[in-house]
């Protein structure tokens, strides 16, 4: 997994509910914890465009609801900066469900990407529709 080129501002925080962006049956996330995170005592972890969240599937196909699932965040309302100096912000926030080598369980992905994430993950910018 290669490092992000960006200044992600951390738009979600444990509680966060975000879109299930992809085929897999999960319309609906709620981000339980945070992949990789090192904080501090009393804060509640941030995650931003590109980090990898542990999630709960609110709503969607029975057989997957209630489950807990890994997610890659792929789109933030928070607007980040990136490196030439342009600030980037989306209409949602979504996620698109992964297994545990990060590659991601769906087919398709139905709306847009970053280009933060296509870079960390190759497979879900091949799979994706478009790439901003």
């Amino acid at each position: 997994m290669k490092g992000i080129a960006a200044k992600i501002t951390k738009g979600l925080q444990i509680g966060s509910q975000l879109r299930c962006d992809d085929n897999t049956g999960a319309k609906e996330l709620e981000i339980i914890g945070v992949k990789k995170y090192h904080g501090r005592r009393r804060k509640l972890p941030k995650a931003g465009v590109g980090d990898i969240i542990v999630c709960s599937v609110k709503k969607g196909k029975p057989e997957i609801r209630k489950k807990i699932v890994k997610a890659v965040i792929v789109r933030q309302k928070q607007p980040f900066r990136r490196r030439n100096g342009t600030w980037i912000k989306f209409d949602d926030n979504a996620a698109v469900l992964i297994d545990d080598t990060g590659l991601p369980k769906g087919s398709e992905i139905k709306g847009v990407v970053a280009k933060e994430v296509a870079e960390r993950f190759a497979k879900i910018a091949t799979i994706a529709k478009n790439v901003v």
